[in-house]
């Protein structure tokens, strides 16, 4: 277990959750628990695999999900627990399919390849932050977390910097589908089904484009497959694409959101950071596992499967909480502290198992670059509203707009 020597954070208190076990996941989806949905998987730990009023199986301990993150037994193909699937990514999938598609993505999006974003994304946070100029205010989520991940995804993928605007509100309004809401509004589906088909028409676009005129970006190299990995065609070209697209930047909005707010509701550590940036490494670790911009992943249940004392039916709709996971005290000292240093950390921020986050080390080194940045360069930080607003999705879990008010910014 880790050992806990920093300061803790506001205590997580389940003696206010008083709704029934098999109701807690319905008040996870609740946009009013987005803020704070912690007491409710504590509440739900409680019962570590625990059906809900709906037939969902919750599984909220530590060791339950890394059991099925591994067991053959549970698909990420939804259409497995009667659910309705288009185009389905590769996280959507299963073996061999999804093994096909991860290695053609591997093989193209390298180490070295990420490493050669790294000036990039020092100049883009300079670039930014120098943007920002003497205001003595401003909104992180659109003037900072948002703006760079995306900057950085798309050259990645070779999409022109002018139109990197269009694909904030597409990005926004798909990351709704993570959650399988029956609460959903005919209004909000309408929105996903419009953001859908425009973001299709543009891809479509691009695809046909690097046809015809191959270039450096990892468009082209899937299209061109090669000694590391066989060419992507058609549909299957547009859905990875589109995944890398928008889960490439999404988790890492967040994740930049998510840990200044964290540093600044937490002055002595950022401070303490301030005077060591080579925490960095460690310290970003932990705000994976304490504030993770992945809350929860689906899954269906392919056969009867035993564990934690019942049997979860074939057939039935799991949700892996893996936010409940990283905070469970039976694998964590003090699990509701953010501790900078926390070693070992083994937590599920980047998921588990063949879905492993294909993305977590570019993730990590964007947080690693422009976390230090921020606390470098901005001249005491301080909120201006806490909790902040957050955004409806509860699966990918990060504020809207995260205003802050500064004494002037560091050149």
């Amino acid at each position: 277990m880790s050992k806990s020597t920093g300061v803790a954070s506001r205590p997580v208190s389940v003696s206010d959750v008083s709704t029934p076990r098999a109701e807690l996941f319905a008040r996870v989806l609740d946009p009013a628990s987005r803020a704070n949905p912690y007491p409710l998987y504590a509440a739900l730990r409680s019962e570590p695999v625990s059906r809900q009023s709906d037939g969902t199986w919750v599984v909220s301990g530590f060791d339950e999900i890394a059991a099925l993150l591994h067991d053959p037994r549970i698909s990420s193909d939804m259409t497995n627990a009667g659910q309705s699937a288009g185009g389905q990514s590769l996280i959507m999938q299963d073996p061999p399919n999804h093994d096909r598609l991860r290695a053609a993505v591997m093989g193209r999006f390298t180490p070295e390849v990420v490493e050669s974003l790294r000036q990039e994304v020092h100049n883009l946070i300079d670039g930014l932050l120098d943007a920002v100029g003497s205001g003595t205010s401003l909104d992180l989520v659109e003037e900072i977390a948002y703006p760079l991940p995306v900057s950085v995804i798309c050259a990645l993928l070779g999409i022109p910097p002018q139109d990197e605007a269009r694909f904030h509100g597409w990005a926004d309004t798909l990351a709704r589908t993570l959650d399988l809401d029956p609460t959903m509004s005919r209004e909000e589906q309408a929105a996903i089904d419009h953001a859908f088909t425009e973001l299709h028409h543009y891809l479509e676009n691009l695809v046909a484009d690097r046809a015809e005129h191959r270039g450096d970006d990892l468009v082209s190299g899937l299209l061109t497959g090669g000694d590391r990995g066989e060419p992507l065609r058609g549909q299957e070209l547009l859905i990875t694409v589109r995944l890398l697209l928008i889960a490439g930047h999404e988790t890492t909005v967040n994740l930049i959101t998510n840990g200044m707010l964290t540093l600044l509701r937490h002055p002595d550590i950022l401070e303490r950071f301030r005077r060591e940036p080579e925490l960095v490494v460690p310290m970003v670790e932990e705000l994976v596992r304490y504030e993770p911009s992945v809350q929860f992943r689906y899954r269906a249940a392919l056969a009867d499967i035993e564990i934690a004392g019942t049997t979860i039916p074939r057939g039935s709709v799991v949700v892996l909480l893996l936010a409940a996971g990283s905070r469970d005290p039976g694998h964590f000292t003090d699990p509701d502290s953010f501790v900078p240093d926390r070693i070992p950390n083994e937590h599920f921020g980047f998921g588990g198992g063949i879905h492993y986050c294909i993305g977590a080390p570019l993730a990590r080194m964007e947080a690693q670059i422009v976390l230090p940045e921020l606390v470098r360069r901005l001249i005491n930080p301080r909120l201006t509203m806490d909790p902040p607003p957050y955004r409806p999705t509860a699966a990918l879990r990060g504020p809207r707009h995260l205003w802050i008010e500064v004494d002037g910014i560091r050149p």
